[in-house]
This record gives C-alpha cells, sequence and structure tokens, in this order.
C-alpha cells in the first residue's frame, strides 16, 4: 500500500513550524470547540496530531485509489450528455473515496460540519492529491471556494450551502467569458433582478470554467445596466437544482483532462446575490483568486514531486553503458537540481500557507470581538506579507513544476515522448499552472510593488537575523551577499522613476527575490534537519548563477539621450575585448 504523506518526511516537518502554534491557538479560538464537538482538539498537541492522522488518510487515499486511476482518467476523460457532464468512472470512484473519508470542506468550522482544519494542512493535502492526480485536485480543491462563502455571505447561505459542500458537493468559480479571459472587468454575463421570482436571473456566456457543471456555483455577472467597468459587477451563488444553465461543450485540453473546463450557457437561471452589489471583481473575486492561486502553487508543488519520483525511479532502473544512468554526473545533476527546486518551492508555499493562516484567522475573530492593538498589528503585517507571497509563490512554483516535467522526459528520453510512461502526462498537466488563476507574467504585475516598496528586501533582512548553526555560516554568508546584489539591482531600476523601464526588468527583480528568499527559507529549515541540507547547497548554487545572471543583464542598461534606457552594446563589446 502506498501513502503519498508518509512516504515524503517534508511534509509532516511543515507541521512543526513554530508559528503553526499561534495558527492553531487563533483557529480554535483557544480550543473553545471541545465542550461541543467531539472531534474538536483539547491542546496544541491534538490538534497536530488530528492532521497528522487525517493527511496520511488523504495519503493513503492518494497513493491507492487516486494515482491508480489517474492514466485510465486521462484516457478516458469526462464528456457531455444531455447538456449534463458526465465523469470519468475514476473520477468517480476519486469523489466517492474523498467524500467518504470526510475529506471535504476541510477549512471550514465544524459549526458548518467542517473539520476547521487552518490553510496549511488543507494546502498539504492539496499538494498531496496533486501529486496523485493534477486533473482531480482541480475538483477536489474547488472546495475551497467555500472560504469565500464564508468570508462574504450572510448567515443565511452559510447554513444552507456550506455543510452541503462539506458533505460532498461540488463547487466551481464562473468568472471567464469568451472575450473576458484576464480582463474580468470586461464580463458581460446579465444579471437582472426579477421582482415575479423574487431573485436575480442570469443570462449569458461562460467559457474555461473548471468544473463547470458543479452543485453550487460562484458566478460574476453585471448587476448595473449600462456599466462596462468593474464597478458594475457583482458576485452570484446559483444551485445546480435550480436549472438553467446547460453545458454546452466541454474543452478538448492539452492536459488535466480528467477535470472537465466546460462552456456554460445562461437561461433566465434563477440566482442570489452574494454579499453587496457591485463589489463582486472589486472585494470577493479578488479574495477568491488569491486563494485559487495558493491552490494552484500547492499543485504545481505537486507535480514537481511527482516528476522527481519518477525521473528519480526511472534512473534508478535504467541501465545504459553497464551501469544505472543515475550515476552518469549529466543525469544526477539534473535529479539533483530537480529536487531542490520541489524543496524551494514547497518552502515558499508553506510560508505563503502560514500567513494567509494568520491574517484570516484574526480577520475572521474580527468579526466576533474587537481586535486588541497588537492583533490589528499582527493581522496588517500577516495580510501584507499573505499577498507579497502569495503571487510569487503560484509564479516561482508553476515555473518549477514545468521545468521538472520537462527535466523527467528528458531522464527518460525517448521513452518520456511515449504515453506508456506517467511523465508524458505530467509534462501536458504542468503546462497550465502557469497559465491559469493568472498567468506568470501577471504575478509578476502582482508581487513587483512589494520588489519597489521594499517588502522583499526586509523579509531577507529578516531571516538573515535567525541564528544557524557554525556550519552553515558560510551559506548564510553567501545569501547575505546575494541580497546585497540584489538591492543594488532594484535601486539602480527604481531609481530611474521610468515605470517602463521598471516594467521591462520587473521579471528579473521578482525572480531574484523569489530565489533569495526560498535560499533563506531552505536554510533556516536545514537549521532544524538535516534533511535538506543537499538541497540547500544545490539550490544556493542555483541561486547565486540565477541572481548573478539577473543583475549582470539590468547593469547593462543605460539611459540615451532621448530618456530611453537600452542595452549598452558597446560597452559590453569593450568588456569582452578587454578579457
Amino acid at each position: 500500500m502506498a501513502n503519498f504523506y508518509t512516504d515524503t518526511p517534508e511534509l509532516k516537518f511543515h507541521l512543526s513550524h513554530p508559528l503553526m502554534k499561534r495558527i492553531v491557538e487563533l483557529r480554535e479560538r483557544n480550543y473553545t470547540d471541545k465542550d461541543k464537538f467531539d472531534y474538536a482538539p483539547i491542546d496544541f498537541e491534538d490538534a497536530i496530531d488530528s492532521y497528522d492522522k487525517v493527511l496520511e488518510i488523504v495519503g493513503e487515499i492518494c497513493g491507492d485509489i487516486i494515482a491508480q486511476n489517474a492514466e485510465d482518467v486521462d484516457h478516458e476523460g469526462p464528456e457531455v450528455i444531455n447538456n449534463r457532464v458526465k465523469y470519468a468512472k475514476g473520477t468517480k470512484a476519486n469523489l466517492e473515496a474523498t467524500r467518504k473519508a470526510g475529506l471535504m470542506g476541510m477549512a471550514m468550522p465544524r459549526r458548518y460540519n467542517g473539520l476547521n482544519f487552518p490553510i496549511v494542512p488543507y494546502i498539504m493535502a492539496a499538494d498531496i492529491v496533486s501529486r496523485a492526480d493534477a486533473g482531480f485536485e482541480n475538483l477536489w480543491g474547488l472546495q475551497d471556494c467555500a472560504e469565500t462563502l464564508y468570508e462574504f455571505a450572510s448567515e443565511e447561505q452559510r447554513q444552507r450551502f456550506i455543510p452541503r459542500i462539506c458533505n460532498g458537493e461540488t463547487m466551481s468559480m464562473d468568472l471567464t467569458e469568451p472575450d473576458a479571459g484576464s480582463d474580468l472587468q470586461s464580463v458581460m454575463l446579465k444579471a437582472t433582478y426579477s421582482e415575479k421570482d423574487g431573485c436575480w436571473l442570469l443570462n449569458g456566456v461562460k467559457r474555461f470554467i473548471t468544473n463547470g457543471d458543479s452543485d453550487i456555483h460562484l458566478v460574476l455577472a453585471r448587476s448595473e445596466e449600462g456599466t462596462k467597468d468593474g464597478r458594475g459587477l457583482s458576485m452570484f451563488i446559483y444551485d445546480k437544482k435550480q436549472g438553467g444553465v446547460n453545458v454546452r461543450r466541454i474543452e478538448n485540453k492539452m492536459g488535466i483532462k480528467g477535470s472537465p473546463t466546460c462552456e456554460l450557457v445562461y437561461k433566465n437561471a434563477k440566482a442570489e446575490l452574494c454579499g453587496e452589489r457591485k463589489l463582486g471583481l472589486i472585494k470577493y473575486v479578488m479574495a477568491l483568486m488569491n486563494g485559487a492561486r495558493l491552490g494552484i502553487a500547492a499543485q504545481s508543488v505537486g507535480l514537481s514531486q511527482a516528476a522527481y519520483n519518477e525521473a528519480l525511479s526511472y534512473a534508478k532502473d535504467r541501465v545504459q553503458f553497464g551501469k544505472a544512468i543515475i550515476n552518469f554526473p549529466a543525469v544526477e545533476e539534473i535529479l539533483s537540481i530537480m529536487k531542490a527546486k520541489v524543496e524551494a518551492s514547497r518552502s515558499l508555499l508553506y510560508e505563503t500557507a502560514r500567513f494567509v493562516d494568520m491574517y484570516k484567522a484574526l480577520e475572521d475573530i474580527q468579526r466576533e470581538r474587537k481586535l486588541t492593538s497588537e492583533e490589528r498589528t499582527e493581522m496588517k503585517k500577516y495580510s501584507k506579507l499573505a499577498d507579497a507571497y502569495t503571487p510569487l509563490s503560484k509564479g516561482l512554483s508553476s515555473e518549477y513544476a514545468n521545468q521538472n516535467a520537462y527535466d523527467c522526459i528528458q531522464i527518460h528520453g525517448g521513452s518520456g515522448f511515449m504515453k506508456d510512461y506517467t511523465c508524458e502526462r505530467l509534462y501536458r498537466d504542468a503546462r497550465i499552472t502557469s497559465i491559469y488563476e493568472g498567468t506568470t507574467q501577471l504575478q509578476v504585475v502582482a508581487a513587483i510593488r512589494h520588489v519597489t516598496t521594499g517588502t522583499y528586501l526586509a523579509q531577507m533582512k529578516a531571516y538573515e537575523q535567525i541564528p544557524v548553526k557554525p556550519e552553515l555560516e558560510y551559506i548564510k554568508k553567501r545569501l547575505i551577499k546575494l541580497t546585497e546584489v540584489y538591492e543594488k539591482a532594484v535601486i539602480s531600476v527604481t531609481e530611474t522613476k521610468n515605470s517602463e523601464y521598471i516594467d521591462f526588468q520587473a521579471r528579473r527583480m521578482v525572480e531574484m527575490a523569489g530565489y533569495i528568499i526560498m535560499s533563506y527559507l531552505l536554510l533556516i529549515q536545514s537549521n532544524e534537519t538535516e534533511m535538506f541540507r543537499k538541497s540547500l547547497q544545490v539550490y544556493v548554487n542555483y541561486t547565486q548563477a540565477e541572481v548573478t545572471k539577473n543583475a549582470s543583464f539590468i547593469n547593462t542598461f543605460k539611459m540615451d539621450e532621448l530618456g530611453y534606457y537600452r542595452y549598452n552594446c558597446a560597452e559590453q563589446e569593450n568588456e569582452i575585448s578587454e578579457e
């Protein structure tokens, strides 16, 4: 029997982070639920033990059921019959297994039949599920939409919908339209209030909707007639039981084939307003997307892990020239970098999840009582860090997932190009991660202000203050020097006050910040346990090469007589000739 949780000890390590004690205390309101629910923890150790046991169940289901079904699901896929989605047999089995195990609504409060788990163990489960089958993670993971209901719906709506999700019903977020992809301000699905029916009626088309035939939909629609921007959009809840929405077709995709991506037609579909009018995009979708981006970061890390595992297994078994190919330096180098990227992106994922946990818990407490001044300061701090780290985690983790899937095929050689091997599916599945829920380029747009305002630099300086063991001091010194290189590069760009030039160099600055932050996180982890030390050494070497390369590129640009920043060819040619 395979268990995708217990066979990866690096996962459990992240439950032991010092901040987890504060997170759990806030989430559990100092363990007051123990008097109301027999499955509520009585203290911190009991809570961690509960997370550990549930994650073991997740790992077992993933290893024995979801991963075993993945190949058949990829070949069979879902289909549309009479305007409804029919899942592949394996997908139905996966959903049944997760429902029976009570794994839906993990992060929802117990009063709605949830498990009241923090974001960290929930994201850990998403990481594990994604390793088993990234396509199924899109179905299971969309339960996270319930967080939006919990935050913005009325209490009456919460009581009606959230227990259904916790009991196994599925969700979708219906945002994109044929003419509104990343530009959600252009959404035109029409919402009209009907006095006769006493509800809102939705009309129009939605496209690229993941799990589009779900039980409960969150729908972005234009409620204010005559508007054309985001201020005219509201969020609605559509219940499939009401009827009025048909699946026109399922997209024929490159990967994640078990996850139906649908085109939906709304015809007088009855719906109800979620929250207040006009805040659909401005407030609710932004919160929804941040949660989704953290989910895609987890999906990316799971895919990276799966690609590394497949590559490692093949390299150990494949014999060429009388020895296993893992013994060839070129292959060993690829594998070591793949492993380092898995650990680096996972460290960033869980650091981000901890920040989200902290501010979300305090935000939730604020609905019940007034926060103390210390709590308000704490919430503001972690909200800012979550805002900074979410695009960094989604952007870099998804790029690493694609790189690891590529390298996995490379290690397989010609065999990797064949559908007989898992790596071919992983390669196709990974490709979407750097596109949906905001492309990597859009993540850079979201992250760049934290470069220019110094959020990332301040975090590097904070990590620098954490003591490390003597044998790790040399790595810490290297990271301090790389931080200086990053800081100088950022100053050289931002002091120009040229917005176009800053935008041009944004990707390089964001990447540099991400590489250094992930290196620091691996250093801190390596200070606690030796299991991360090899990856730390490999990743710091990788970081030094990448940071140096990006800084060097930035330094080659000079302002010309017209005020434009151009690549200084003459200066570079002189440097080369002098060498």
